[in-house]
């Protein structure tokens, strides 16, 4: 291919289970080398020689980009740059490219399966049955843990970008009522504020990016303020909820239930107040939302797209122009 480029693949396990087809990206490098994980000792070594550089979770610091001169291109195979230096690689003329939409269907229908398992209490009941009760019951049915409907509730969405949209076109499917809210520091005219929102909603469903606006958006104070019984979901990321306000809100009985497929620290090897058994109706899912087969295959189809735009003069996707 002309202009193809050497690329490596620094952290491929991120991304790839063995069930995706890269045939595509590959055959539009020049070369292409792909490990499982790198470290950050091992990062230089691996990056010596290559024009382009895939990194999910890998950080590209400003050291190791001056130690590679030859570096054109730094693609990022998620949507957060965090990880990216942004303002060294645009200093040192190389562009940053990330993915962008590539899960929506797989967060929205995780999100949606989320309000479900809380409202119809599927783990207590799940449990119940395992436990024996429904075996030991007089009656022909189990119906110990109170069962909600989403249809006829309201669910209120903070960050309504594609992903909240394709959630509130779900829940409209289910029967729900949705309002957006407005992010802090946006103007976003016509939207309630999150202090006049939480009142009205029995579902609140995070979808908004984690900036330092929005770090601790939902706190003891916007938790007290939502209705008795209503439900919490994220899916967006764990800084935007206070998570021990979270457990106190479970634990007290003043939320029906939560459910989170992000955490601040992942993996959350010291542990979490929200990895306590013993909280009630929460459900944790291991950021685990956006990995259907499907979404992973697009983010690589996207990879593929970036580097060839790149490659013929008009890079799409850049995030550090």
């Amino acid at each position: 291919m002309q202009n193809a480029l050497s690329t490596v693949f620094l952290d491929r396990a991120t991304l790839d289970l063995g069930d995706l087809d890269l045939s595509a990206l590959e055959a539009a490098c020049a070369s292409f080398t792909s490990y499982s994980g790198t470290t950050p000792a091992e990062a230089a070594e691996r990056m010596a020689g290559q024009q382009v550089v895939i990194t999910n979770k890998v950080v590209i610091d400003r050291a190791l980009m001056q130690a590679n001169p030859q570096l054109k291109l730094i693609l990022i195979a998620a949507t957060g740059t965090n990880n990216v230096d942004l303002q060294a690689a645009r200093e040192l003329g190389i562009v940053v490219c990330n993915c962008q939409a590539y899960g929506t269907p797989a967060v929205a229908q995780h999100t949606l399966m989320l309000m479900l398992v809380l409202i119809t209490r599927f783990e207590s009941y799940r449990q119940a049955v395992r436990e024996g009760a429904w075996q030991r019951s007089s009656q022909f049915c189990l119906l110990d843990y109170p069962i909600g409907e989403l249809s006829g509730r309201t669910l209120g969405i903070l960050g309504f970008g594609e992903l909240g949209q394709a959630v509130g076109r779900l829940a409209e499917a289910f029967g729900m009522r949705v309002l957006v809210g407005a992010l802090p520091g946006r103007e976003q005219p016509g939207r309630p504020s999150v202090a006049d929102l939480l009142p009205q909603v029995d579902v609140l469903s995070l979808h908004c990016p984690l900036t330092e606006q929005t770090r601790d958006l939902i706190g003891a104070a916007q938790l007290a303020s939502m209705k008795q019984g209503s439900l919490l979901i994220n899916t967006g990321r764990g800084g935007l909820v206070n998570e021990l306000a979270l457990a106190d809100a479970l634990r007290s009985g003043h939320l029906g239930g939560a459910a989170c497929d992000v955490l601040t620290v992942e993996p959350p090897v010291n542990g979490n107040p929200l990895l306590d058994a013993t909280l009630p109706n929460l459900v944790i899912t291991p950021h685990s939302a956006w990995g259907s087969r499907e979404a992973r295959q697009r983010i690589v189809g996207q990879l593929e797209a970036n580097l060839r735009s790149f490659s013929s003069g008009a890079p799409q996707r850049q995030v550090n122009s």
